[in-house]
């Protein structure tokens, strides 16, 4: 099947290109020249956008369906217990009215330390509640280190995840990993040729991240309010460091109804992190109580512009920036070859980011789902 999608504005994943024309081959975007086409799309007045992809989800049953329906076409899971991690393996590779997954799989964390008592509450909401429940292994020691990555790269994990948040932040003090597993858990990371995440929740907790030689942050932090000057100071830390920073303020925004402060400190932190010149990924967070999948990354691109950064770099945050950082070569961009990954809204989001939402058309590997 060949598809031409004529005259549309396409955001190609760095520039806007007015006027243009797309062409989908199967499951992979084509150069105009070629055979003629099987289905034609009027895309004037429109914008192509690559698929989305949110940097940082929970996925259980259903979560990749209603993410594909507001145009992600690619989730990272940043914590998701073996049996559902299959299940849900499996029906991203087999189905394309689903987003794509990729996923850490079992984060590493201490005895009793998060998520435990979210995943018991989010339990309480599923039909199967051993999705949330299933037993996992945790960290007391830096010599588990190495057999605990080893036993999620046999998994398939594409990434790992830390937690390095106590709670204080929450109010609700919980076990931490301490900076020495950090330590030994990225380097055994680093050498089974995994991205090490950390989730940290406040600034301390950041810095203990970066010792630790992290790859990148599930979170921005909150604890530093507007006018702080010691975020500036980290933010720069973070640049030199080379680290990329997903955002999540959409779950800043979910709790802030019990932390009213930690929005706009997280907000905060992201712009000083935008003006430091470090990568900003957008992710949400997403999960089965809020912000939920799909429609939670239209939020979080609208926090993001609020925090300072421009629509196109927010486009880009969600798209070809997390792309790149991790290791998705086939998408996040507009190009022959790539997969055909792709979202038409009827709209300029590059000058008005809430037209994202007025989705038209999305693609998954080139097929066009019925809306």
């Amino acid at each position: 099947m060949r598809t031409l999608i004529r005259d549309v504005r396409a955001f190609d994943g760095a520039r806007v290109v007015a006027n243009t024309d797309v062409v989908i081959d199967d499951d992979r975007i084509a150069e105009r020249d070629g055979p003629t086409p099987d289905i034609e799309v009027d895309g004037a007045g429109m914008t192509l956008l690559p698929g989305l992809i949110d940097a940082h989800t929970h996925t259980f049953d259903g979560s990749l369906a209603r993410a594909l329906t507001y145009g992600v076409t690619t989730e990272l899971d940043m914590f998701c217990l073996p049996s559902n991690l299959r299940r849900q393996r499996k029906l991203a590779a087999e189905r394309d009215d689903v987003a794509d997954l990729r996923s850490a799989g079992v984060l590493a964390t201490a005895p009793c330390g998060h998520p435990t008592a979210v995943m018991a509450a989010i339990a309480e909401t599923l039909p199967n509640p051993e999705d949330a429940l299933e037993p996992f292994e945790t960290i007391t020691d830096p010599a588990q280190a190495a057999p605990f990555v080893a036993a999620r790269a046999a998994a398939g994990s594409d990434y790992l995840k830390i937690v390095l948040d106590d709670g204080t932040s929450a109010g609700k003090p919980v076990p931490a990993l301490g900076p020495d597993i950090a330590i030994a858990l990225v380097d055994a990371a680093h050498a089974a040729g995994l991205k090490a995440i950390a989730h940290a929740g406040t600034a301390r907790e950041t810095a203990i991240a970066l010792d630790a030689g992290v790859d990148g942050l599930a979170h921005v932090w909150s604890d530093t309010p507007p006018g702080d000057p010691s975020a500036e100071a980290l933010a720069s830390r973070v640049a030199a460091q080379g680290v990329f920073v997903v955002s999540t303020l959409a779950y800043f925004e979910v709790i802030g109804a019990d932390s009213p402060d930690r929005l706009a400190a997280a907000a905060h932190a992201a712009g000083a992190l935008r003006r430091a010149g470090v990568p900003l990924l957008a992710g949400t967070d997403a999960n089965p109580f809020a912000p939920r999948n799909g429609d939670g990354l239209h939020r979080e691109l609208e926090l993001l512009v609020q925090a300072g950064l421009s629509p196109l770099e927010a486009l880009a945050a969600a798209t070809s920036v997390t792309a790149r950082h991790f290791g998705l070569t086939d998408r996040g961009r507009i190009a022959p070859g790539l997969r055909a990954d792709l979202v038409l809204v009827d709209g300029d989001p590059a000058r008005d980011i809430t037209a994202g939402r007025a989705i038209t058309d999305v693609w998954r590997r080139g097929v066009r789902q019925t809306r």
